[in-house]
């Protein structure tokens, strides 16, 4: 890749990215942008796969472990936080029966998408109209210093679900999980999706669909940089490939141009020159032993608590306290 322009500080958050991304040696491109309007079309497609098990596995969890998490919140009020909501689904199978419970709590989801964020909205609207609601669009830590650090006169509970975690690498996440703690105190509790050493071709199927689902997913990224940075790349001349590797519990995606490409971005006044097979890395997706994930718990500084499974074994929420000092 090769690419000469000026940069500006006026640029948004999408195009900083971008800029920063395709100008290094090994081009990636941020999976944090999948999700815009057409993005979330094609992630719900993802989802109703048979290859894609996440979803599934983490909804059976949501759907039997409400009473084992209210059991180590011992009846105290609690704000349930959720970090990167999308369209919040999975989360009102705990809702429904935290609140059938008699739990007290307010949910605050928090999403880049502000379309999501109002889906959400509506339905919080429509079935719960009396829970204590709170949306914020921003990314994590935007959200979590509007929030403020936790007092300890009212319990959180954070949930970080649909192994968003994977998308970083084990250091990356260990310091993200360590910067969730500054906003929290002892006896705030951490739900996080890991998803599970398995096996291989499992993994492989669940991120390249025959339908071509997830392909469209990742090269949407391309379509959306043309949209909404006036871009020319050429999607038709791009490939989705995906990797796994078992000894190092990494799946990775990218997106391969078939032959050389030159595109400019308007909004980015910078035209980037990649050679044919010249990988972009779109998305890790970091799979995890249960070992592993006691490991980063330690590591990030809270305690284990439990792992909440399901039946398979594919895949576990892992509830995790801060420790009294």
């Amino acid at each position: 890749m090769t690419g000469s322009a000026t940069t500006s500080t006026t640029l948004s958050p999408f195009a900083r990215d971008v800029l920063s991304g395709l100008s290094q040696s090994n081009p990636q491109l941020n999976s944090k942008w999948f999700y815009d309007e057409r993005g979330n079309v094609l992630f719900q497609q993802i989802m109703q796969c048979p290859e894609y098990y996440l979803t599934d596995a983490e909804a059976e969890i949501y759907r039997n472990s409400a009473s084992e998490l209210l059991e180590e919140i011992q009846g105290a009020t609690f704000d349930m936080i959720e970090l990167g909501a999308g369209d919040g689904s999975k989360t009102q199978l705990l809702i429904e029966r935290f609140l059938a419970a008699g739990a007290r709590f307010a949910y605050r989801p928090i999403d880049l998408n502000a379309a999501a964020l109002s889906e959400v909205r509506e339905i919080i609207g429509l079935r719960w109209p009396a829970l204590e609601f709170q949306a914020i669009q921003g990314d994590y830590f935007e959200a979590l210093d509007r929030l403020g650090r936790s007092s300890g006169s009212r319990r959180r509970l954070v949930l970080f679900p649909g192994a968003n975690i994977g998308n970083f690498s084990p250091g990356e996440a260990t310091a993200i999980l360590q910067r969730i703690r500054g906003f929290l105190a002892p006896g705030d509790l951490l739900l996080t999706g890991f998803d599970l050493k398995k096996d291989p071709a499992v993994i492989l199927a669940a991120y390249n669909d025959p339908a071509g689902h997830t392909a469209a997913f990742n090269l949407n990224l391309l379509h959306r940089i043309n949209r909404e940075l006036g871009g020319n790349f050429q999607p038709d001349n791009w490939r989705h490939w995906e990797t796994y590797d078992p000894a190092s519990g990494a799946a990775r995606s990218y997106l391969l141009p078939t032959k050389k490409q030159e595109v400019t971005i308007t909004a980015l006044e910078q035209t980037f020159t990649f050679r044919a097979w010249q990988a972009i890395s779109v998305e890790i997706s970091q799979k995890y032993s249960l070992r592993e994930i006691e490991g980063m718990a330690d590591a990030s500084g809270y305690e284990c608590v439990r792992h909440l499974q399901d039946r398979r074994g594919y895949f576990s929420d892992s509830l995790w306290r801060v420790p009294s000092r």
